[in-house]
């Protein structure tokens, strides 16, 4: 086949770190190519360096078979290469023809009617769904991927780079995508994904090029493929793709949520009459279509949400889960915290709320404890020794403890977070998308982590995307649709499909408990 892009020996170093080395490897001309990795292994490195946002210390890039320098993003796009990042680069208060709009040569960029028409011919023709008068703010995830698909096309690429693009869509939008995907190969359009999804990488491309550590492993055709050998060329040894799920021992009453709705700001009701109880020794999953309330309701219950009057959810502190309880809503974090209320969320947003991106993981383990007084400072003895544990514990891929943790990758940000938290040692766990972005391997550590916190009789909360995985990790699954319960089912008895059902269909009376 011919080749669309071939890179020669391409070294790229941050520092003391070696994020790429010596890697070469070819892009064909109408193909789907994924590229694995565990999270730091310099998979969005080589290709930031392709889309020109990054330029290689040394080695070569050959576009159609002739050597080029890609030093910006223009010089790449000149070359017909385009990428759409995990975090989008769009205007929320202009429409979809204005974004597409901006940034073209000033004589295009004033005849909006032109955009238009250009980029409704391109969703003619490869089956995208597009209203271009509606603004990005109103857009859901997958609206806003289609129309940043949509932007690169219209500035004739032909070499497409996509970066996690399926990290928060549901089943039905993935599918979406990959028919969309796959009638852009049909084209002769060469199409390069990072994905962490195993399942999807089988399902979608051609070959799948591994990386491991910075370096290149090798390229195996997909229909040779197994999950296995991708997993072990990845992590360099065989890897169990077993999730653990042992039985509750005497689980005991932690929360009990009743009544519970939020109104966000803009006075829309994203949580209507919440009502289910969380046990101690069980995990807890809740699965909905993303933007259904589950953010939402973890941050009421750990009072980051104002709740409407009616509200209750209560905490059981005592050994044998009766009561009496504190009652959480109307108290910040630090006044749960000081009631002796021992909880601990995992926020979807890592270095939003999680953690401080410009502090090293030590400087974030002292957050933690900010409030017990200044003399913290004079001793940081102890957020040190809990930022050894959790970088070796976790192996944690960081120059040092004191490196800022927005430096790190993904996957290791996320090690940090969830260490910390369970560090803390808590008597209910809440983790929103733990693994979101996460390799495999990561993401089977996590699962233990929290079934090692199930065992000491911790009630975990998980929010996830996978429903293979809900299936899999929990006792219960708590379906959310249109903000309301819609169903509590058995992890052990329910199927995928009947989860699925319950995630886009509301029952009759919408708080169903099964």
């Amino acid at each position: 086949m011919e080749c669309a892009i071939s890179l020669k020996h391409i070294t790229k170093t941050f520092g003391s770190v070696v994020a790429n080395k010596d890697v070469s490897l070819d892009i064909y001309k109408g193909e789907i190519l994924s590229l694995l990795g565990e999270n730091g292994s310099g998979k969005t490195t080589l290709l930031n360096m392709i889309a020109g946002i990054y330029y290689p210390d040394s080695g070569e890039v050959f576009v159609n078979g002739k050597p080029v320098e890609i030093r910006s993003p223009r010089d790449a796009y000149q070359l017909g290469i385009g990428m759409i990042h995990q975090h989008f680069k769009l205007v929320d208060v202009f429409s979809a023809t204005e974004n597409i709009a901006l940034g073209l040569d000033a004589k295009e960029k004033f005849d909006l009617k032109q955009v238009r028409k250009k980029a409704q011919e391109i969703c003619d023709k490869y089956q995208f769904d597009m209203d271009f008068d509606q603004k990005v703010y109103a857009m859901s995830v997958s609206q806003k991927q289609t129309l940043e698909i949509i932007k690169v096309l219209y500035r004739g690429a032909d070499i497409l780079i996509l970066d996690e693009p399926t990290a928060v869509l549901t089943p039905q939008e993935t599918e979406k995508l990959f028919q969309v995907i796959r009638n852009m190969r049909a084209d002769g359009k060469s199409v390069v994904i990072i994905t962490h999804k195993l399942h999807e990488v089988l399902a979608i491309s051609d070959r799948v090029s591994i990386l491991r550590k910075g370096e290149y492993v090798g390229t195996v055709e997909t229909k040779d493929a197994t999950e296995s050998l991708l997993t072990e060329m990845m992590v360099g040894k065989k890897v169990e793709l077993n999730i653990d799920r042992p039985i509750p021992q005497n689980p005991v009453k932690r929360l009990e949520i009743r009544n519970l709705s939020v109104t966000s700001p803009e006075g829309v009701r994203v949580l209507s009459d919440i009502n289910f109880d969380a046990f101690g020794g069980e995990i807890l999953g809740i699965a909905g279509v993303s933007g259904n309330g589950q953010k939402e309701l973890l941050e009421a219950i750990a009072g980051l949400q104002t709740v409407e009057s009616g509200g209750s959810v209560k905490y059981y502190n005592s050994e044998d889960g009766q009561g009496p309880a504190m009652e959480v809503i109307g108290k910040n974090p630090r006044v749960i915290r000081n009631a002796g209320i021992h909880m601990s969320f995992v926020p979807e947003d890592r270095l939003g709320m999680g953690l401080v991106g410009s502090m090293g993981m030590t400087g974030n383990m002292m957050l933690k404890s900010y409030d017990s007084g200044k003399a913290l400072f004079l001793d940081q003895k102890s957020p040190k020794n809990l930022a050894e544990r959790i970088k070796e514990e976790l192996e944690v891929v960081t120059p040092g403890i004191n490196t800022p943790v927005s430096r790190l990758s993904g996957g290791n940000v996320q090690k940090v977070l969830v260490g910390r938290e369970i560090a803390d040692a808590p008597m209910v766990l809440m983790t929103a998308y733990a693994v979101r972005g996460l390799d495999i391997n990561t993401s089977y550590a996590i699962y233990d982590l929290l079934n090692q916190q199930k065992k000491k009789g911790v009630a975990v909360i998980y929010v996830g995307e996978d429903l293979d995985v809900l299936l899999a990790l929990c006792d219960k699954i708590m379906v959310l649709c249109a903000g309301r319960v819609n169903g509590i089912v058995d992890g052990r008895t329910a199927t995928k499909e009947q989860v699925g059902l319950l995630m886009t269909k509301l029952q009759e009376g919408g708080n169903k408990n099964e």
